[in-house]
């Protein structure tokens, strides 16, 4: 008779073990399986948000562990919030979210719509679209750094030959104006794909047995778009904006391979700007207070998001 891994357990468990294991209460041999878990995320995520805060009202600087740590108060956070310099951060953060966020739900709802129609080729074309969102954001950054070349560039060459303007004549990525859109632009064609997929996954979850009613009652194709189509792929596009509003907020390496914040710094978004306070100028008082602020800001704008898409879906 074969015997399972649970009986042989249980035959190789010295006997004043198994009856101490016989003796808890099922509460008491899950909070055995979960206190570990538990342990290593208050080590792993708590205990550093606690320590930032604590930072957060000292003056102390990493670089200088020897010197006296003196408690400022909230000085660190009037400084932040009254320097100009980071509002001028916290514009251009705003300009990048609010743009690729758009641009890329336009399209990547629009790619889903396409490709959810049954065609030739339909999976050869979805790895193809999505084989961007598989790359490094460092190789994204030099690939599209490598476009946007004046000289080389094919990204130039191909605005020039489009509106007959010649392709050395401008700079995406060294021009005070066009630098924003260079990041927004790189972005997109990189997390489109993301974007696309989760509407996919909506539009599929449709059942099929809405359009045929509405077939029967003689709906358009445009009124069936906007009165079944949307509604039931809205849960989803705003699960696609959440995830890629939060990740944008922190993005850094892309900004960084393309264009450093600059030029001067038109695109230092707050994460670059944060680096530079914490490892640069080694503010670590500051840069801990910056810090704070910033996750308090996306957990607060997270936490009245998902309670507008939490209505959405009970509708």
């Amino acid at each position: 008779m074969i015997q399972s891994p649970i009986s042989k357990a249980a035959e190789v468990t010295p006997e004043p073990v198994a009856r101490r294991i016989r003796g808890l209460s099922d509460r008491s041999i899950a909070w055995i399986f979960v206190a570990p878990t538990i342990f290593l995320l208050l080590a792993v995520n708590i205990y550093p948000l606690l320590r930032t805060i604590w930072l957060s009202f000292t003056n102390y600087r990493v670089n200088r562990p020897n010197n006296d740590v003196d408690w400022v108060g909230l000085r660190n956070y009037e400084r932040i919030l009254s320097d100009p310099d980071i509002w001028n951060t916290m514009q251009a953060t705003a300009h990048f979210l609010f743009w690729t966020i758009l641009i890329q739900v336009l399209i990547g709802f629009t790619l889903a719509y396409l490709i959810n129609k049954k065609f030739k080729g339909n999976n050869l074309w979805t790895t193809i679209i999505v084989l961007p969102m598989m790359l490094s954001p460092a190789v994204v950054g030099n690939f599209w750094t490598f476009l946007y070349q004046p000289q080389i560039g094919l990204f130039n060459y191909a605005v020039g030959f489009l509106t007959g303007t010649d392709p050395a004549s401008f700079s995406m990525i060294g021009d005070v104006n066009l630098a924003p859109w260079a990041i927004v632009i790189a972005d997109t064609w990189m997390w489109t794909p993301f974007v696309m997929l989760i509407c996919l996954a909506g539009l599929r979850s449709i059942p099929e047995s809405l359009y045929e009613a509405a077939e029967c009652d003689r709906a358009s194709h445009w009124r069936q778009f906007w009165t079944i189509t949307v509604p039931m792929v809205l849960p989803f596009l705003m699960l696609a904006v959440l995830f890629r509003g939060i990740e944008n907020f922190k993005m850094f390496d892309l900004v960084v391979q393309l264009t450093g914040g600059g030029p001067g710094s038109v695109t230092e978004l707050t994460s670059i700007n944060l680096k530079r306070e914490a490892f640069e100028k080694w503010r670590t008082g500051y840069s801990s207070a910056y810090a704070v602020i910033l996750f308090v800001t996306v957990f607060g704008l997270a936490s009245i998001y998902v309670k507008a898409l939490n209505k959405v879906k009970e509708r």
